[in-house]
């Protein structure tokens, strides 16, 4: 049962840009004060942003939290976003200086820390490995997943396979590194760690866990491109391995009520007899409030 995540306890805040800085090739890091979200947010929300002043584009634009920074007074006070040079919102964006007004609101979404998105209320079963698959932008979510993982106890060890086009891409890696994830960094064409794709290294790695430690419980976490999370979610199903993916759907609103993204999520109550091989019985769902994050065998690509 996917449940439904009303943003109904989300702030909305107006605040400056405090940090404003390109981190890798059409890369950009923003830094703003907002303390509600900073203190509850959860792992793999996002939120929705709008540069103040500007009409076009008129909808914001769905960004994940990628880390939280405390305040003089030692509690979460500023959260960080890592966003692409590539559109109407993000060019401008990455030309404000320090001091420009953004609006922002937010938490939004579910979370990869429990298990709410499945109808229950309980905090996610802890496993030994944690292993995050990303690709592109995909990794923005990941910072805060992943230390959470290892300071709360809900995985044994967490490991990183990052993937980008080439190695000006890659944006992050020293966080990675200093949060304690075993990182494995992979490209297209060979200019940084491995030239291989993400789903390729990371069904070698499962090979060498499964044949040294086959009772292993390891989940795995994806964001990227779609084809990328498909194929990942294809390799996890081989391993058995549980896969959750964070769906990066264009979204409007944010707040579930202008559906354009939303996703096609099987239906649970099909008789899997009726099904076409290959194919599966789908409603959509809104990836804004019945996601982000989703078990990847719910998801019909």
């Amino acid at each position: 049962m996917t449940t439904t995540h009303y943003a109904d306890a989300i702030a909305q805040v107006q605040t400056p840009l405090v940090v404003n800085q390109a981190i890798a090739e059409n890369t950009y890091l923003m830094r703003v004060s907002a303390p509600h979200i900073a203190k509850t947010f959860r792992p793999g929300q996002f939120v929705m942003i709008r540069i103040a002043g500007m009409d076009a584009p008129l909808i914001g634009r769905a960004f994940a939290i990628y880390d939280v920074h405390n305040g003089e007074d030692g509690t979460p006070e500023f959260i960080d976003l890592i966003y692409l040079r590539k559109g109407a919102l993000t060019l401008p964006l990455s030309a404000a200086p320090v001091g420009t007004q953004v609006s922002l609101w937010g938490p939004l979404g579910n979370s990869f820390i429990d298990d709410s998105f499945l109808g229950e209320p309980h905090s996610r079963q802890p496993c030994d490995r944690l292993i995050m698959a990303v690709g592109g932008i995909g990794q923005t979510p990941m910072l805060v997943t992943g230390r959470h993982a290892l300071t709360n106890g809900w995985a044994g060890r967490v490991e990183m396979i990052y993937g980008a086009r080439r190695a000006s891409l890659l944006a992050g890696v020293d966080d990675f590194r200093a949060a304690g994830f075993a990182l494995t960094l992979c490209t297209d064409d060979g200019s940084e760690g491995q030239q291989a794709r993400v789903p390729d290294v990371l069904a070698d790695r499962l090979t060498q866990l499964r044949s040294s430690s086959p009772e292993e419980r390891i989940r795995i976490l994806t964001c990227g491109p779609e084809i990328m999370m498909e194929k990942v979610a294809e390799v996890g199903a081989r391993f058995g391995a549980e896969v959750l993916v964070s769906m990066e759907t264009p979204m409007a609103c944010g707040i579930g009520i202008c559906f354009s993204c939303v996703a096609k999520i099987r239906l649970e109550d099909v008789a899997s007899e009726h099904v076409a091989p290959g194919q599966c019985e789908w409603d959509y769902k809104r990836t804004c409030v019945e996601g982000p994050i989703f078990n990847a065998c719910e998801v019909c690509w």
